[in-house]
């Protein structure tokens, strides 16, 4: 419980019209519903229940796929990144999680440890964006290794694409590698797609697609406009409320550093929200924010638990009045712009003392 005013909420309905409009899209294609952090910042306790539709969920950790479980998730759980260490085996048989194996020392590992079990088992393709991965000139003697040494229920083959926004090149240059080094690729079950692949390159949609910040509601460019036609909407709604009014005279600043001043006479309002809320503290003086039916600007330098506001076009605004940070309004890709990094950054760093509440 708090009794600052800033809230987070999350629109079940935007989520479920999200999901949809994927599912229309990719059509038979399953969808991995991806999870990690913390569900880009909308608490995964909150997000999993709505989404039960997925075909499966993906995390980065351990702690992820066993809240699922221990929250009633019977469908399949895939971990991002595999396993890190010998032990983490147990549980991965332990829960019936689907790992993904991207070096010779996971393979060592896994062969090493004995199982009656079979496992599901994503190869990670290194095809262009060189952080994990197997060289696709590998891939056939990696399979072959695996098959000889683990039991397998089924293999999948995945990779990550660099670069899939609408106009890219690169998509199908990664294809064409795979294609070109794995020769049987088809016969295996195939994960390629990301958000941005999944709305804009549906050849690369195969067998199962990996789904995450477009089920929030923001752009995988970071540009709004980009899927504005989609009828995608933002899942989550940042606000506050005033919690002061200044009167400001003309040549006097606002906030740390004084490095906003004023010209002429300007009433502001004070925003309980601040970098220790997730709010960026780098973000310019451009950036809007919505109260009572109008945009007006952030003023000044964000603070740890306040931001200003002008309120010069709006005088009646009052201690008391809601403000939307970000949501339908506000779209916090263009939030992020301001503060040059991505909608997914803000999402996650949304901090922990923020209360978030479902809404429908």
């Amino acid at each position: 419980m708090t009794t600052r005013p800033i809230l987070a909420t999350i629109n079940s309905n935007a989520l479920k019209n999200n999901f949809k409009i994927i599912k229309n899209i990719v059509g038979k294609s399953k969808i991995w519903s991806v999870l990690k952090a913390n569900a880009y910042g909308h608490g995964i306790k909150n997000i999993f229940p709505i989404l039960k539709k997925s075909d499966g969920f993906a995390v980065l950790t351990l702690e992820e796929a066993i809240i699922l479980r221990k929250n009633g998730c019977n469908k399949p759980i895939l971990l991002l990144e595999g396993f890190f260490s010998k032990k983490d085996l147990y549980l991965i048989y332990k829960y019936y999680l689907t790992i993904t194996i991207h070096n010779k020392w996971q393979m060592k590992i896994l062969i090493q440890y004995k199982s009656y079990y079979p496992l599901n088992i994503y190869i990670k393709i290194n095809s262009g964006m060189n952080r994990l991965g197997f060289l696709p000139k590998n891939i056939n003697n990696i399979i072959n290794i695996l098959k000889a040494n683990v039991n397998i229920q089924n293999i999948t083959l995945m990779t990550h694409f660099a670069d899939a926004s609408k106009n890219s090149h690169s998509v199908f240059k990664q294809l064409k590698i795979i294609k070109k080094n794995i020769y049987n690729y088809r016969n295996f079950t195939c994960s390629f797609a990301n958000s941005a692949a999944t709305l804009w390159h549906s050849y690369t949609h195969y067998d199962w697609i990996r789904v995450g910040i477009v089920l929030y509601g923001a752009s995988p460019t970071g540009n709004w406009k980009d899927i504005s036609k989609k009828k995608i909407q933002p899942v989550m709604t940042l606000k506050s409320k005033i919690i002061s009014i200044q009167k400001i005279k003309s040549g006097q600043t606002i906030g740390y550093n004084c490095t906003y001043s004023v010209k002429t006479k300007r009433k502001i309002g004070i925003i309980a929200c601040g970098y220790a809320d997730g709010y960026p503290k780098n973000i310019n003086n451009e950036t809007f924010v919505f109260i009572k039916g109008i945009k007006t600007k952030i003023l000044g330098n964000i603070c740890m638990d306040m931001l200003a506001i002008d309120l010069k076009n709006i005088p009646t605004a009052k201690i008391g009045n809601s403000v939307e940070l970000w949501g339908n309004n506000i779209k916090i890709d263009n939030v992020a712009k301001s503060a040059n990094t991505t909608g997914y950054e803000l999402m996650c760093s949304l901090s922990q003392r923020v209360p978030r509440q479902i809404i429908k």
